[in-house]
């Protein structure tokens, strides 16, 4: 999972907005970072540590040439699995369901300023469905969007389906031999038929 798709994730929780979510993981990332670069350890409970660690100089060898090199002094950034998210991903522990994304808030209706007289109610007309052609008085079969139609394949018509031709491809001779050695290898390796 990359970063784009981390916040297409988390936008489900933010009313479907990925900017709001995008800027949450930008806030999140940002405070890890400036609190690390301070120094300071970030401790997450049932998920982990992130923490910098000084690495000393220290003497170490090339390995194209064989020879001992000094290696500087160097700030690492690293993150330490807490037991909650060990057991998670070794099995032993299985997640809870997902949190649900937060609900929409419904429209709010505007309130009538003031009571209308009621009018009496008009009759409702039943709209009656017309159909033309001969197939009138019948149920119309299937979805009517997706007519079967005869398939013309003159110029102009419908493009006809790929066909495999690759049998009819007269092979390089090194493909031959290989595709002959093949076959003879598997009737080698099928036990005889016994008479």
């Amino acid at each position: 999972m990359n970063k784009a798709q981390f916040i297409a994730a988390l936008a489900p929780h933010f009313n479907d907005s990925k900017k709001e979510a995008a800027h949450a993981v930008e806030i999140v990332f940002d405070t890890i970072t400036r609190t690390m670069s301070k120094g300071e350890d970030v401790m997450i409970n049932d998920f982990g540590k992130f923490k910098k660690v000084d690495r000393k100089a220290r003497m170490g060898r090339n390995p194209f040439t064989g020879e001992t090199i000094k290696i500087k002094a160097s700030k690492k950034a690293r993150f330490l699995p807490a037991k909650g998210l060990k057991d998670v991903i070794s099995g032993e522990r299985k997640l809870g369901p997902a949190p649900k994304p937060v609900a929409k808030p419904a429209a709010k209706k505007a309130a009538p300023k003031k009571a209308a007289k009621k009018k009496p109610a008009a009759k409702k007309v039943a709209k009656k469905k017309v159909v033309s052609g001969s197939g009138a008085g019948k149920a119309p079969k299937g979805d009517s969007l997706f007519k079967k139609s005869p398939r013309s394949f003159r110029i102009g018509g419908a493009i006809q389906p790929k066909k495999n031709l690759t049998r009819f491809v007269k092979w390089p001779k090194y493909i031959r031999i290989q595709r002959q050695k093949a076959v003879l290898f598997m009737r080698l390796k099928s036990p005889a038929a016994l008479f």
